[in-house]
């Protein structure tokens, strides 16, 4: 990237980490402005104790704590250590929790993450404050650790100075001035800055900054308590700040650090505490500072009571001082990152803990320098939240649920409980009356399976698989026998969730698709094509489907708001290519199975006729009354068709559809039996199996590349990436076991070396076993190794199916 004038909100951990990577970037004209003091700031940065537990089931917020401890390292000193590693320990108090740390060790092998379960015994050799009889065990991670913001935020700031960055202590920012959607001017208590620019790493004051410029920052500001006890005995000789491993007990909502000679205790376990932006004081303006709320001490009885009984020399030593300290908590858990795509210019950098701070710091600086991250932060992205999700009543009250559920037993399909029947199909009232279980994807309630079905559990039980254990939450049996029935006659599923839906039309539209997408996208009207979207550093943003209705007149399928925003902020500013979002507007069905076209011909012989049609071709024809976008294809490997309409046509469709559909047995079915049928043909999805760390030749899909096109997006990038061969091989495995089943991130081991982990998994009864789809290291799959996944701490046999993917549709 060319010098530019880069202004970054906020001097507080986040803010300064990424003025230390842009400058390491080699970028001069970086400006930092803070409220409050330089550089114990009033917020989160200024009370929060340090603690670093790496280990997520998040790939991404895992890295981001990993990256941050490699920061903290260098930034080190023997007098004045950023970092201490003295390791962490997560208590299981129950039978269920330690089960789940057994799940635990083998995702942090998938994330490269050194990981032990130790026996009561063994946890308090560890740590010997521990009572290690009202515990089953625990998990182990040896490079966790205590982190100490503010000595390496004087260590980073001093870098950036000394590459000409400015830090401005005692400046409010009073307005962000922007012309045609760009940001243009700081306004502050001291002056105006020119940027082209603006980065908001204000913390809980994020949201002040966000309004003006008209961009909605969703985070929810609640208070945490922490305590800090007296000495206790058993620390009496400690002289170092801290020696003893970090704990984390879950169970009961709680983590303990050692303070010298005494201990740290925080506490999720009270209630939520929300605190309103409006309501946090400006730097200065109370004896405490801005990131503080009073104590209560009311919350405090019954979380110290469980610390007593965890750590039993806590109760001689009592505790002298607590406070609630406010964090940041989102809809969805995860930070706030990246460039709006209402403002250009204006970067986001929000609900970061110090534990994920300075990894946040290195990738925001890649991005904006490079035009991409390293690491794929499409989950974290500002852009992900539709207009619905932008609602204060929506984030606020799904805030403060995760806050309430943040040390619970999370499970890959467990559904929210707030902010629910945001959005519906058309088809929500039929799908009640067919007893349809609902989850939520992007707002929209959406069938998992039909209760309806029930009968069917009857008529395929002797062929189905029955889960048990934690693959049996939130699953039914009858997701099997939609699965088995739609294999052998046919099945119509509600898409309107699955995927957004623009148009885009004007002069030009063809070249800037051109320009956007890996294929040649000039293809006949009425046709539809797959294609990927690259970004500057040829890693996938999306497969989307293009169609084409006009000469200039498009329509695209991608996979969501974050892919969706990504095309609208590349129509150039002074184009006559218009987009419009239909996905609030045009709800969708998908009809498989071999029944599938004997009951679109039963519809009308004449246009449904096979003789008539071609695989990827688009129709706008009417459906009896109902005008529809009739798509034949493969979906997902599975012959079949997609009809799309409009919202107030959509029940009358459902109805004639399914009427029709009567005599060659179509049932309803769910997004579950559709996503297994997707695994059982073997099909890889977008945002799934791959993602922006991987390029169209490591996931085995180069035939949507055309390298004989002009140029596109990423193209330069992509030649180079495949010249040096791929880092990694997306590959489809049977596990040899008929009756295992696993649910994702488990990793691959070849003997006892860790040589990938599951992106994806399903059963097969085709191939009567699980199937799964794994990164895997090439030399794995050049050296033929014997492979093996871990589930829960037992090891079962698997065997690559082979090294070439079929198309995904």
């Amino acid at each position: 990237m060319d010098q530019k004038r880069i202004v970054i909100i906020g001097a507080g951990v986040v803010g300064c980490s990424t003025a230390y990577y842009l400058s390491k970037q080699g970028q001069k004209n970086i400006t930092v402005i803070e409220q409050g003091p330089l550089f114990e700031t009033g917020g989160s940065t200024s009370h929060a104790p340090g603690l670093v537990f790496q280990l997520s089931t998040s790939k991404v917020l895992t890295t981001l704590a990993s990256q941050t401890v490699e920061a903290f390292k260098e930034l080190s000193i023997d007098e004045a250590s950023s970092f201490y590693s003295v390791g962490s320990i997560e208590v299981a108090q129950t039978p269920e929790r330690f089960e789940d740390l057994k799940r635990k060790v083998g995702i942090a092998k998938s994330w490269g993450i050194e990981a032990l379960i130790l026996s009561p015994e063994e946890c308090v050799e560890k740590c010997a404050l521990i009572n290690g009889e009202i515990i089953y065990g625990g998990l182990y991670v040896p490079s966790d650790g205590i982190a100490k913001p503010l000595r390496a935020v004087d260590k980073m700031a001093s870098f950036a100075k000394s590459c000409g960055t400015q830090f401005f202590g005692h400046t409010e920012v009073t307005g962000i001035h922007v012309v045609n959607d760009e940001v243009k001017t700081v306004e502050t208590s001291i002056g105006s800055f020119e940027a082209d620019v603006v980065i908001c790493c204000a913390g809980f004051w994020g949201p002040r900054i966000g309004e003006m410029v008209g961009v909605t920052i969703p985070l929810q500001p609640i208070a945490h308590q922490y305590v800090i006890s007296n000495d206790l005995v058993e620390l009496a000789n400690e002289i170092e700040e801290v020696t003893a491993p970090l704990v984390r007990d879950q169970d009961t909502s709680m983590y303990f650090r050692q303070v010298f000679n005494g201990i740290g205790i925080g506490s999720y376990q009270h209630r939520p505490l929300p605190v309103e932006v409006s309501e946090i004081s400006k730097y200065g303006e109370t004896k405490e500072m801005p990131s503080v709320k009073p104590f209560t001490p009311e919350d405090f009885e019954k979380p110290w009571e469980d610390a007593v009984e965890l750590i039993p020399g806590l109760e001689k030593a009592g505790w002298k001082k607590g406070i609630n300290g406010i964090f940041s908590f989102t809809p969805d858990g995860m930070p706030l990152l990246g460039e709006s795509k209402k403002v250009r210019g204006f970067w986001v950098a929000e609900a970061i803990w110090v534990t994920h701070s300075a990894g946040v710091g290195k990738q925001m600086a890649e991005w904006i320098v490079n035009g991409a991250p390293t690491l794929d932060l499409e989950l974290c992205d500002i852009n992900r939240f539709d207009i619905y999700a932008q609602s204060p009543a929506f984030y606020k009250s799904r805030s403060v649920e995760n806050y309430e559920k943040v040390y619970d037993i999370h499970h890959p399909f467990e559904s929210a409980d707030t902010s629910r029947n945001m959005r519906f199909s058309p088809y929500f009232g039929r799908q009640q009356t067919l007893g349809a279980y609902f989850s939520e994807t992007s707002g929209w309630e959406q069938p998992q399976w039909y209760e309806g079905n029930a009968p069917l559990v009857t008529t395929y039980e002797d062929s189905m698989l029955m889960r048990k254990g934690w693959e049996a939450r939130y699953w039914s049996p009858i997701i099997e026998a939609e699965q088995l029935h739609v294999s052998q006659y046919a099945g119509l599923f509600d898409v309107t969730a699955s995927k957004k839906r623009l148009e885009i039309n004007g002069v030009g539209a063809l070249d800037f698709l051109q320009e956007l997408t890996t294929s040649n996208v000039d293809i006949p009207i009425g046709q539809m094509t797959n294609t990927f979207m690259l970004n500057k550093i040829a890693g996938i943003k999306d497969e989307i489907k293009i169609i084409r209705l006009k000469e200039n007149k498009f329509f695209i399928f991608c996979s969501g708001a974050v892919e969706a925003s990504w095309i609208e902020k590349h129509i150039p500013l002074s184009s006559s290519i218009s987009i419009n979002d239909h996905t609030s507007g045009v709800c969708g069905l998908r009809l498989i199975g071999p029944k599938a076209n004997e009951i679109m011909e039963s519809l009308d012989k004449m246009k449904f006729n096979l003789a008539n049609w071609q695989l990827k071709n688009v129709k706008e024809i009417y459906v009896g009354n109902v005008p529809v976008t009739v798509v034949y294809d493969i979906f997902d490997g599975i012959e079949g068709w997609e009809l799309f309409t409009t919202f107030d046509q959509g029940l009358p469709l459902w109805d004639l559809l399914m009427n029709t559909g009567n005599p060659f047995h179509l049932i309803a079915g769910g997004a579950r039996a559709l996503e297994s049928l997707r695994i059982n043909s073997l099909s890889a999805r977008s945002g799934k199996d791959f993602w922006s760390e991987h390029d169209p030749y490591e996931v085995d899909l180069d035939h949507m590349i055309d390298l004989t096109k002009p140029s596109f997006i990423g193209k330069e990038a992509l030649v180079n990436r495949k010249e040096h061969g791929p880092k990694v091989s997306l590959v489809k495995l049977m596990i040899k076991e008929p009756s295992v089943v696993v649910m994702g991130y488990e990793p691959i081991l070849s003997g006892d070396k860790v040589v990938g982990f599951i992106t994806s998994a399903g059963y097969s009864y085709s191939k009567g076993c699980g199937i799964v789809f794994a990164m895997l290291n090439p030399e794995a799959l050049h050296q033929n190794s014997e492979l093996s996944i871990e589930y829960f701490d037992k090891r079962y046999e698997a065997q690559v199916i082979n090294n070439t993917l079929v198309s995904s549709k």
